[in-house]
């Protein structure tokens, strides 16, 4: 028999959003170089994301499904970039529509999966793992810490669902947080809403699942993986990143549009000083208003430091919403010191350069642990999402960012935003520290190192489930 009918054979099922899609692919990456056959299942419109994957990996199956949709998302949407967080559940509702036929196919398959590794938002995943009698394995895109309060939440849902300032004194450090800054999962939910029992459903099966995978490191978050094993009453916790730093396909072909600005902003950063540039980017999703985008362009130019900003190219009816272009003049006054991309832009490759010294962000996952990768500082703006828990665990736990605004509405200070962007540039302590911290994520990845420990201990994990069901 084949390799193929004898082998080790997994059902990747990621959650259809840029941050969710890449790290699960990544992860997929480095499963297939340890000899395991991968499946992978989305949905029509999702498929030519996987492309980089199949193109190193041609032996990666694929099981695309039809989206069955769902009443409150616009026909043809199967991805959160169209829509926006808000697509969030009614995307996680739409995929649960699935179950019978992921069990139809599992059933006639003659070497079936040993285990299925789901993203985090599908915990109704882990119900069909147990119907199938499969382990299902949970990867979290995000870090441990947010697990940690979103698993707190959810449990005590009641007790938590009247407060204007929750303080979570249970875990370690007791990280506090007025009620607008919890994650927006939270802030949406629908008590009795079908759709978002579901949610809340699939967030607390996550908890049940056989083994958790995450997207993080140690020497970032070792309490927080630590007090997740004691939850889950088992050793099963693996921290396997920063995964971006493990290397795959995930992290390329974002984008096929690159009219050249791209390799304008390199031959300009050549010619700057050693970390004296900020690279400004908020995101796939988040668009700034017109008051936000006149005070960070203000601030900007006020604060006297070099920078690239990464704007959006905004359609008409965006304009009329109220959302903000990067200000014609403003270019012209800046030119030299400041470059402005308008569309996509090669975030790592930027922030890896010498030139780049901090990175104003909204403090999402993947571009937190893209600039720690890179060891510049991160000056947070957190919006919403996980981004306000994330900036908690880099400014007040590691003490490794600062906080220059909060807040998905406010409109900053130019004058004071500029003066935070000044001082956080030239403060040669926070810029060691966050050296520091890249230092202890490259440690990590390496052999010996925490993540590459987990990563092999996951790949025995799953030889044994092969090698018992064959028993």
């Amino acid at each position: 028999m084949s390799s193929s009918e004898h082998g080790v054979h997994v059902l990747i099922f990621p959650f259809p959003a840029q941050g969710h899609i890449l790290p699960l692919l990544d992860f997929s990456h480095q499963l297939l170089l340890h000899g395991i056959i991968i499946t992978i299942l989305v949905t029509p419109k999702n498929l030519p994301i996987l492309d980089p994957l199949l193109s190193i990996h041609p032996s990666v199956k694929t099981l695309v499904f039809s989206f069955p949709g769902h009443p409150s998302l616009p026909f043809g949407v199967e991805n959160v970039k169209d829509v926006g967080n808000s697509g969030n559940a009614p995307i996680i509702a739409g995929l649960s529509k699935l179950y019978g036929p992921i069990l139809e196919w599992f059933k006639a398959q003659p070497n079936p999966p040993v285990a299925i590794v789901y993203d985090f938002f599908l915990g109704w995943t882990q119900d069909l793992a147990q119907e199938l009698g499969v382990p299902g394995i949970v990867f979290y895109t995000s870090g441990a810490l947010l697990v940690s309060i979103m698993g707190d939440i959810w449990r005590n849902f009641g007790a938590y669902k009247g407060l204007g300032f929750v303080e979570f004194n249970g875990l370690p450090k007791s990280p506090r947080f007025v009620r607008e800054h919890l994650p927006s999962v939270f802030q949406k939910f629908k008590e009795g809403d079908p759709t978002w029992e579901m949610v809340r459903n699939g967030f607390i099966a996550n908890g049940k699942s056989f083994g958790s995978v995450f997207n993080t490191f140690e020497a970032l978050e070792s309490e927080y993986l630590g007090f997740l094993k004691k939850e889950m009453g088992h050793e099963r916790v693996y921290s396997i990143g920063p995964i971006n730093l493990v290397g795959g396909p995930g992290r390329i072909g974002k984008s096929n549009v690159d009219d050249g600005g791209n390799e304008r902003v390199f031959t300009w950063l050549a010619e700057c000083d050693d970390g004296s540039v900020l690279y400004v980017a908020f995101g796939s999703q988040k668009l700034l208003t017109k008051a936000q985008m006149e005070a960070l362009t203000i601030g900007l130019e006020k604060s006297g430091v070099k920078f690239i900003l990464v704007a959006k190219q905004l359609s008409a009816q965006q304009e009329e919403q109220g959302y903000g272009s990067v200000p014609k003049e403003f270019e012209e006054r800046v030119l030299g010191r400041g470059l402005v991309i308008k569309g996509w832009a090669s975030q790592v490759e930027i922030l890896g350069h010498r030139a780049v010294g901090g990175f104003l962000s909204h403090c999402g996952w993947n571009s937190a642990l893209e600039a720690i990768v890179a060891g510049v500082l991160i000056l947070g703006w957190p919006m919403e999402a996980d981004q306000f828990i994330n900036a908690w665990l880099l400014v007040e736990n590691m003490k490794t960012s600062v906080r220059v605004c909060e807040g998905p509405n406010s409109v900053p200070d130019p004058i004071e935003l500029g003066r935070r962007i000044s001082e956080a540039m030239s403060n040669d302590l926070f810029k060691g520290k966050a050296k520091k911290l890249r230092d202890e994520a490259l440690e990590a990845v390496k052999i010996g190192g925490s993540s590459k420990r987990d990563l092999d201990l996951i790949v025995r994990e799953l030889t044994q489930l092969k090698s018992r069901k064959f028993i």
